[in-house]
């Protein structure tokens, strides 16, 4: 088996292959992809049945195929580092597309690398690359967040990252807290841009853009994969300062939500063009205020 592209050496035994796998659409797959699980001596998946029946479909028999998830111990990358060190080649998949993007993986690539092993990466579908290139939102860098927390201080801190970041934001989320989700953006970032991906490449993919609050009115049950593309924050205008009264009771809202005087001073910062030293230090005063 030939991957291409690879460093030290024509023998493939002893690395740790990760294989991106088409997200929706067979017809994606790589032919390098198929090559490297045809060449692997085992492969590693997040859901056997998924890739056995992908394996069948690639016309890939006679692998063993164990299991490595979300939920895999240390012992059992442990294990897989111990046949890479030995000299087999593992191939590694998750569900769908590019396997330790928002799946499971960091663990086994870091075990193998102490191993002494390769890592080589066979890429090809990912769902965040689908959505940004078809969002028309994105004309520099941007940053992904992946799934957002389900929800208490851990969220909270999430939406306040994602509302404070001034370049373009990526996110997943499930379509049961979908609804909240664009809710409570629309409450943080009223006016900014947004598509809504889901489905990406398969028969029922729908892309929706406008305004996070007009994606937020939309009444609909909301299924299937979601990725979330949020534009760059707009400048601030000139001559836009609220008033401190009003300023204030942004802050009160904010604080009685239970969110920190830091992270408010971050968004508000950002979105509103003032200091942040200037935010922080009315919130922690409002913070310490009787009955704050």
């Amino acid at each position: 088996m030939s991957s291409g592209g690879e460093q030290g050496g024509s023998s493939d035994r002893g690395c740790l292959y990760v294989v991106a796998t088409p997200i929706g659409n067979l017809g994606d797959i790589t032919l390098r992809a198929v090559e490297t699980l045809r060449g692997a001596d085992r492969i590693l998946a997040e859901d056997t049945r998924r890739a056995r029946a992908l394996l069948g479909h690639l016309g890939v028999s006679g692998k063993p195929v164990d299991r490595f998830d979300a939920h895999a111990s240390e012992a059992d990358a442990a294990r897989a580092a111990a046949r890479l060190a030995a000299g087999e080649s593992i191939a590694f998949m998750t569900d769908a597309g590019t396997p330790v993007v928002s799946d499971p993986g960091t663990a086994l690539v870091r075990a193998a690398t102490e191993a002494g092993a390769r890592v080589v990466a066979i890429p090809g579908p990912s769902a965040v690359m689908v959505a940004v290139s078809a969002s028309g939102l994105v004309t520099g860098g941007f940053r992904f967040v992946g799934f957002l927390p389900r929800g208490g201080r851990e969220r909270r801190e999430a939406l306040a990252l994602v509302t404070s970041t001034p370049e373009a934001v990526v996110l997943f989320e499930s379509p049961r807290r979908f609804r909240e989700t664009l809710a409570e953006l629309a409450e943080r970032m009223p006016g900014r841009r947004a598509v809504v991906a889901r489905e990406l490449t398969k028969v029922h993919e729908e892309i929706l853009s406008g305004s996070v609050e007009e994606l937020a009115a939309i009444e609909r049950e909301w299924l299937g994969e979601i990725t979330l593309v949020l534009a760059p924050a707009a400048p601030a205008a000139e001559g836009a300062r609220p008033s401190d009264e009003e300023l204030d009771a942004r802050i009160d809202r904010e604080l009685a939500q239970g969110r920190r005087a830091k992270h408010i001073a971050e968004e508000l910062s950002v979105e509103l063009g003032l200091p942040r030293r200037e935010i922080y230090a009315r919130a922690v005063a409002r913070r310490g205020e009787p009955n704050r």
